[in-house]
Order: C-alpha cells, then structure tokens, then sequence
C-alpha cells in the first residue's frame, strides 16, 4: 500500500468514524428540540441553556459532519457537464477544483474568523443570555475543526484522484467511482 494509499484510507476511516458519531447529535437535538417544546407549552417552563444546547448540537452536525458529507460526495454540486465528461476530466477537475476553490476558502474561514475566535477563548466567553450554556468559545472553535476535516477530506479527494489517474482505482465501487456512466451524481443539483 502506496503512502497516498494509506492517506486516503485513514482520512476517509476518520471522517467516516467522525461522521456516524456525528449523526446520532441529530437525535440528541430532536430530542433536546421535543423536551423545550413540552416544557415550554405543556409547564410553561423555558431553560435557555437547554435552547442553546439544541442550537450547538444543530451547528456541530453540520460542521463536523461537513467531512463525512464530502466523503459520500453528498454536498449539492452543479453537474451540468461534470456528468458528460470522461474519468480522467472529472479526475483532473475535482483536483483543481479542490486546489483552487476549496482549500484557498477554508484558509481564507479559517484566517478571518481567527480574531472572533481567539477573543472568545481570551474572555472564556459564555452565553449573552442570563443562564444560557457556558464556554460559547468552545462552539465557536468548531469553525476551526471544520476547516480541518474538511481540508483533510479535500487532500484524501486530490490523493484519491492522484492514484487514479495513476491507473490504481482504490475506489472501483463506492460513491467516488469515475465511471463513464457516473449514476451516483443522477438527481444532483
């Protein structure tokens, strides 16, 4: 197994590992959501901390869960001609695509968000509201994990393409197959 091989697989083991434990914050946020509506209409109880905690998990689910999206290739895309074109076209577009627009993008979220997010960690920033949840710095960092799983899905997806184009498809039979008949995009925006 090539460096470039094992690259892939542990950065697609991690995302994938990172994105089912991910998944089931959805059900802690539906159950979180369904316990503030029942206080709140059925006891007139309201806890804002409790509020605040369905929105974190909302926020955390998509941007940890951002990675393993990207490694199902499930974020929308536009594939108008993507679809049309040959393996090695759609191989040498998802690199450059991933070189020029993804990785610049997460380096320019990651570097402008850098004073928001360090302010937050130097005052132990909590809640602006009376008994909301506490160490709101921690919520705002998941900024920074996401520009780190999703620039690691990025070079596993220039490593994948890199190893193809080389004739070793490690992915003959998953979402990220370039066939020439691609059905895995069908229905895609």
């Amino acid at each position: 197994m090539t460096t470039l091989e094992r690259f892939v697989r542990v950065s697609d083991a991690f995302n994938r590992h990172l994105g089912n434990a991910t998944a089931w914050l959805t059900l802690g946020c539906v159950l979180t959501c369904f316990v503030v509506v029942v206080l709140r209409y059925a006891f007139n109880l309201g806890y804002t901390w409790m509020q605040e905690f369905y929105v974190w998990q909302h926020a955390i689910v998509f941007m940890v869960g951002a990675g393993y999206t990207s490694l199902i290739r499930g974020h929308v895309s536009v594939d108008v001609l993507y679809v049309k074109l040959t393996p090695r076209r759609k191989a040498w577009i998802d690199i450059f695509g991933t070189v020029v627009f993804l990785i610049p993008w997460l380096i320019v979220l990651a570097y402008t968000t850098a004073p928001l997010i360090l302010s937050s960690w130097s005052i132990a920033e909590n809640s602006s509201q009376p008994g909301g949840m506490p160490a709101v710095y921690l919520l705002k960092s998941v900024i920074w994990l996401f520009c780190v799983i999703v620039g690691l899905q990025g070079l596993a997806l220039i490593a994948r393409r890199i190893l193809f184009l080389r004739g070793h498809d490690i992915d003959a039979g998953t979402p990220h197959m370039l066939t020439p008949d691609d059905s895995s995009n069908i229905g895609r925006a």
